[in-house]
């Protein structure tokens, strides 16, 4: 007999292509500035923001590279995959802290590819050539907080 899987709901209808692109740069930003993932997130279909935690005000060149690389993985396109785990063997593998207090004992890891692994219900594109390119608009540095304001091009 087969079981079924009981998943939290899911209250947002997110725009695929840009939920993506957010897992990647929030895996782009670890892996160059070695913080963590964005501590808030604002995923539109036209424009988006997400705020990291740093230490110091990055350069004009670093954020430079932050958009080469996110679109250097677009370029590679890689399948956006998903597996169930429970909530026990996540807690090994992943920050806990933003899954809410009430989460299902089943839990749904998104892979960007061999790029990114990341606890969400969200919607995500098959593949990442479904994204299209992605571009920094703008970006602010207050008291250790960078808001990077992005969308996507066609």
């Amino acid at each position: 007999m087969e079981q079924q899987l009981q998943l939290n709901e899911h209250n947002k209808q997110e725009y695929p292509p840009m939920h993506t692109v957010e897992h990647i740069l929030n895996r782009t930003m670890m892996n160059l500035f070695v913080c963590g993932r964005a501590v808030s997130a604002h995923i539109e279909k036209k424009k988006s923001k997400c705020d990291y935690l740093l230490a110091e005000a990055p350069t004009k060149e670093q954020l430079q590279k932050v958009e080469q690389c996110v679109n250097d993985i677009i370029k590679q396109n890689l399948p956006v995959t998903f597996d169930y785990i429970s909530k026990e063997e996540a807690c090994d593998k992943f920050d806990m802290k933003r899954l809410p207090d009430h989460a299902s004992e089943t839990v749904r890891v998104v892979h960007v590819g061999d790029y990114d692994d990341c606890l969400c219900v969200g919607l995500h594109v098959k593949n990442t050539s479904e994204i299209g390119q992605f571009v920094i608009v703008s970006h602010d540095y207050t008291e250790g907080r960078l808001r990077i304001r992005f969308k996507l091009k066609e």
